[in-house]
């Protein structure tokens, strides 16, 4: 299926959303952010499409990998380390939702706008994720018919 084709106007809102964390969200951080969900969302179009963008724009490699073990890794600040563990949280989030200590600890180390802006980015990779991949999967679903 060609989603901005079927729901042109679904698929926009969704480019606005984008282009807008783009716009008001830290490059760097947002690069670790779309990379983060899109390895733990599985979606591998999106991944190397992140990676390559981050690289471009002169993130380090070595950090790039690193994103799938973030946690275990030394080269991520704390804040970096704080937004990777919300676009954790959020992209597997179920009936328990994001936990207040968590939520706490980023109302505390970012502003109110600065983490509704992170908030949209995390929803944002999540949703564009959730349609590559359901797409990808349709579609191979589709040629081994």
């Amino acid at each position: 299926m060609n989603f901005a084709k079927v729901a042109p106007d679904a698929y926009r809102l969704m480019i606005e959303l984008n282009t807008y964390v783009t716009e008001h969200v830290d490059h760097t951080l947002l690069a670790l952010v779309k990379l983060r969900a899109s390895v733990v969302n599985g979606c591998a179009y999106c991944v190397d499409m992140h990676a390559l963008d981050a690289i471009k724009e002169g993130e380090n490699p070595q950090r790039l990998f690193a994103v799938s073990t973030w946690r275990e890794s030394r080269f991520f600040t704390e804040t970096e380390r704080l937004a990777l563990e919300l676009t954790d949280t959020v992209t597997r989030i179920g009936e328990h939702g994001v936990p207040d200590e968590l939520w706490e600890r980023a109302s505390a180390a970012f502003g109110e706008k600065e983490l509704a802006d992170l908030l949209a980015a995390i929803i944002s990779i999540n949703g564009l994720n959730r349609l590559a991949v359901t797409l990808d999967s349709a579609t191979e679903r589709h040629l081994h018919a």
